[in-house]
């Protein structure tokens, strides 16, 4: 949940991403993200441990989703953050070819990121608008039927980003 700016002089970061753990903390997690330069996580978290947890691996930015009381995770609704020289703009419901809030709308014009990560439909996405890439990591939340589970890592590099999607079953 904080906000720091990594060194942008370093080969290449890696920036671990989450969404939509609905309150469930999936133990295989801490090794996919062991490593990551910075965790950022894209609301739904359910409970502060979601997010102690994943402060135990590295700095932590997390947005509230729609699931989220304040009360219980006294997040921001957007935050942006840059890392490794790109700016990201996370916020938990977004289409990305599509009608969006007005706030997130006017920070998208107003920021500019370099990525923008959300979560919300449970669908991974990896997409790119313009110059601008939106990731959705998909659910990491506890099984439900037949529904994908994943997270993503992203690695920052000096001549662009790349994306690996990491199925947790």
């Amino acid at each position: 949940m904080s906000g720091h700016s990594l060194d942008s002089n370093q080969p290449h970061l890696v920036v671990g991403v989450i969404s939509d753990t609905h309150g469930f903390f999936e133990p295989a997690i801490l090794d996919y993200f062991k490593g990551a330069s910075h965790i950022l996580h894209a609301g739904d978290v359910g409970e502060m441990s979601i997010l102690r947890m994943l402060e135990q691996l590295a700095p932590v930015t997390a947005v509230r989703g729609n699931c989220d009381a304040f009360e219980v995770l006294p997040c921001p609704e957007l935050a942006v953050i840059e890392l490794g020289g790109r700016k990201f703009l996370i916020y938990h419901e977004v289409e990305p070819s599509g009608e969006n809030d007005e706030i997130f709308e006017q920070r998208l014009l107003a920021e500019s990121p370099d990525v923008v990560v959300f979560g919300h439909t449970h669908r991974r996405c990896e997409r790119l608008i313009g110059r601008t890439l939106y990731l959705n990591p998909g659910y990491a939340g506890r099984k439900r039927g037949q529904q994908p589970r994943s997270i993503a890592l992203l690695r920052l590099k000096p001549d662009g980003i790349e994306t690996e999607f990491v199925d947790l079953g």
